[in-house]
């Protein structure tokens, strides 16, 4: 079954075509059209140019998804389409243009979770994978724990009560001045620095529950940057992205082998944009090995926003009947 995924949940237009059936996991295609250039003028993503740019690639790489895989609309079986949560207008150009598209070709309609799609890239990584597992989402807008006992049920046992790893990984690596997206930068300066040089606050909130808090450790990185500016100091940088970048890697690590301590899973999907950070992909392939746990993390192609990742959990939800109508629509929440 050839399944088609768009995505535009946030400033990347892609769309992908994946092959799926009973162990059988192909992409036939994945493009992505990436705003990094344009956003880079601003230093974050700016909704409405988002949503501007997803109107004027999604047609195109569509059809150029189609003609990489050899393919026609014919030949799709269904449609699938991010739904929720991510920013509002840009969702909205995807759902419209689905719904367009399944609708005038008679093609089953299907609405994907943005953070079940970033979890179903495992799927296409390692064709073996089979729930139950513990499943880590960490991007700009997530930091989540779920337990995953089926293709489409998720149980959210931990996250984050304020921001994102990605989004603390970007908003530092903006401050001290590297390019956008800071985060990316950030990982290659770490390499360079003292990861010991400057003691930060954890992200790990105390005790059982497996819960993070961000904002915290960002107000202390400002405040250390800000308190040298007024000394007529400059900071090092490599010690801070080192020193910032092992404070979030080890709170995230300590709080995925407590969830496999409470979960008794045997396998960890790590998943989403910040589940391309080396340090990070070290540190919990080396929990993994201690543990004797299998770890199962996408390439780094399939870490960031993706039609590929779409289609995947778009098959499972038609495998288990979810077909929408006409009604369906976006939602800038997790939940609809």
């Amino acid at each position: 079954m050839y399944v088609l995924g768009i995505e535009s949940s946030c400033d990347e237009t892609s769309a992908a075509i994946v092959r799926m059936d009973e162990g059988r996991r192909d992409i036939c295609a994945n493009i992505v059209a990436s705003q990094i250039d344009t956003h880079r003028l601003y230093g974050g993503v700016v909704p409405e140019i988002a949503s501007r740019a997803h109107v004027e690639a999604i047609s195109r790489i569509t059809y150029e998804a189609l003609d990489t895989a050899g393919l026609s609309l014919s030949d799709i079986g269904a449609v699938a389409v991010t739904t929720h949560p991510g920013l509002i207008g840009a969702l909205l150009v995807g759902v419209n243009f689905a719904k367009s598209l399944a609708f005038a070709h008679n093609i089953p309609l299907i609405s994907v979770n943005h953070i079940h799609a970033h979890v179903a890239a495992a799927y296409l990584a390692d064709p073996d994978l089979r729930p139950p597992f513990l499943a880590l989402v960490v991007s700009g807008g997530h930091t989540s724990l779920y337990c995953v006992t089926g293709e489409t049920e998720f149980e959210e046992i931990g996250c984050t009560r304020d921001d994102a790893a990605g989004e603390a990984f970007d908003k530092i690596g903006r401050v001290i001045g590297l390019p956008y997206p800071g985060g990316a930068a950030l990982d290659k300066l770490a390499y360079e620095g003292d990861a010991t040089a400057f003691k930060l606050p954890s992200p790990a909130l105390a005790g059982s529950e497996l819960a993070f808090s961000f904002s915290g450790l960002k107000t202390a990185a400002l405040n250390l940057i800000n308190s040298a500016n007024q000394r007529g100091e400059d900071i090092n940088r490599a010690d801070l992205a080192a020193s910032y970048t092992a404070t979030i890697v080890h709170a995230i690590q300590k709080k995925v082998d407590l969830a496999l301590e409470q979960t008794g899973l045997g396998t960890l999907v790590m998943a989403g944009g910040v589940a391309a950070n080396s340090h990070l992909r070290r540190a919990l392939g080396d929990l993994c090995q201690r543990r004797g746990v299998k770890l199962v993390a996408p390439p780094l192609s399939l870490c960031g926003d993706n039609g590929a990742m779409v289609a995947a959990a778009g098959y499972f939800e038609y495998m288990a009947g979810h077909v929408s109508d006409t009604s369906l629509n976006a939602c800038a929440a997790d939940v609809m």
